[in-house]
């Protein structure tokens, strides 16, 4: 799916199904930053999971308040500096909370940008995975093509339709659409690109 078709998907959610979009994406990256931090010792995964199930529970209306906008710093504390660390995991580690801060703020004002944001965000993640796991010798036109048909690539672009069909076919959230929502965003905590915390 390119840019251009996710842009287009995306213009026809509405309020709650852009939130819904970008917490389901967020969900899908965060074990790349839990296995991070619990390797490094860096940040504090157990508050981000609060703010990602905070979103979830918003969504869902169960009364459980939080301030969102006190999150967005909370959020960016947790971000790694990629000057910091020389490695590899902590590029997707940051896609994980930059997605999770443009989740937040969609939350907040209902931004269409946002959730294209995070869309675009997690394809670039598999996208870098795939590049950087090539064989050295590849050149640059069989690495794109390397991308574009690999299984991960495929597998999130497949997961993101799946996401917007499930909210196309919903006019208001309700707990069991919610629940399976999740279920399948959590992918049995296995993220985008193959990551587990376990």
């Amino acid at each position: 799916m390119s840019q251009w078709m996710l842009e287009k998907e995306i213009k026809a959610l509405e309020g709650w199904q852009l939130t819904a979009f970008s917490v389901a994406l967020t969900e899908r990256m965060y074990p790349n930053f839990a296995l991070f931090s619990r390797l490094l010792e860096f940040g504090d995964r157990h508050q981000v999971r609060q703010i990602l199930d905070g979103v979830w529970n918003q969504l869902g209306n169960t009364g459980a308040k939080m301030n969102f906008e006190v999150q967005l710093s909370n959020i960016e504390d947790n971000m790694p500096d990629l000057d910091e660390f020389d490695m590899y995991g902590a590029s997707p580690a940051l896609d994980a909370m930059v997605a999770l801060f443009s989740c937040v703020s969609c939350l907040l004002d209902n931004s269409r940008a946002e959730a294209a944001n995070i869309g675009n965000l997690s394809l670039e993640c598999v996208a870098t995975f795939v590049e950087v796991t090539a064989e050295a010798q590849l050149s640059d036109e069989e690495v794109l093509r390397l991308i574009s048909n690999h299984d991960m690539m495929l597998q999130e672009e497949a997961f993101q339709e799946e996401v917007v069909r499930r909210l196309n076919s919903v006019k208001q959230p309700n707990a069991k659409f919610l629940s399976e929502l999740r279920e399948l965003a959590s992918n049995e905590g296995v993220s985008n690109i193959g990551v587990s915390d376990d």
